[in-house]
């Protein structure tokens, strides 16, 4: 499958995941309900590790790959416990518009970090993205 089929697939999945987590999450404490998801997550994606016998290359890691790996995993794991006390406070078709301004946050520090050029149409997307989130929140 080419790249953009499963960033397609991620979007599915996280849009459905946003509706999910919101009924979930009506009667649990946010961070319990993290803690629950992140288990089945971790099981999950190890389980998908050991199907396709990717844990081999475990022994091939190199310090600065894991280093950025938990660096990564601190930051999904607080963008997670950020997301469901917003679900938990609001309605998820204003939580998940603005929880999706990473979009437009990821391409400037992938340009500023990373040195990916970002094109007009690029900008002008990202703009677009980031007015249409700020539209979502007024009432």
């Amino acid at each position: 499958m080419p790249w953009w089929s499963y960033a397609l697939l991620s979007a599915v999945a996280a849009s459905a995941t946003a509706i999910l987590a919101k009924i979930g999450v009506k009667d649990v404490p946010s961070n319990l309900a993290t803690a629950i998801r992140t288990v089945v997550v971790l099981v999950f994606a190890w389980g998908v590790t050991f199907a396709l016998n990717e844990h081999h290359a475990l022994k091939e890691l190199k310090p600065r790959s894991v280093t950025f790996l938990v660096l990564s995993g601190i930051a999904t794991g607080a963008s997670w416990i950020a997301y469901f006390k917003a679900l938990q406070l609001a309605p998820a078709s204003r939580v998940a518009p603005l929880d999706k301004l990473s979009l437009a946050l990821t391409i400037v520090l992938a340009a500023v970090v990373l040195g990916e050029q970002i094109s007009w149409k690029l900008g002008l997307g990202v703009a677009f993205m980031v007015v249409g989130a700020l539209l979502t929140i007024s009432k």
